[in-house]
């Protein structure tokens, strides 16, 4: 299971997210999601857990807990929903007899 782990210090490496989750269970994989242009963490981060129970363990125990200085969140994460860059509808998903 994939969760999202929100409210991260910016310092927080990969490493760092991936420890703390181990302490729960089996860690398949852990990212910190960064700026593209800066390279700086934008304070949040992903973590799959190896299995749905240990994720939800890691929910239960690590949610609304204090990493460094800040309170992290904690849930299963959502898929992304498709969008263009700017947040709007394609203009394929309008019919052609629409007005606008």
């Amino acid at each position: 299971m994939r969760l999202y782990v929100g409210g991260l210090p910016y310092q927080t490496t990969e490493q760092d997210l991936g420890d703390l989750f181990a302490q729960v269970g089996e860690v398949t994989q852990a990212s910190v999601i960064t700026d593209r242009d800066t390279g700086r963490s934008k304070g949040f981060g992903f973590v799959e857990m190896a299995s749905d129970g240990e994720a939800q363990a890691a929910i239960s125990q690590l949610n609304g807990t204090l990493l460094g200085n800040r309170t992290i969140i904690v849930n299963e994460a959502r898929e992304r929903q498709a969008s263009n860059n700017r947040g709007f509808q394609s203009r394929d998903n309008y019919s052609r007899n629409s007005r606008y």
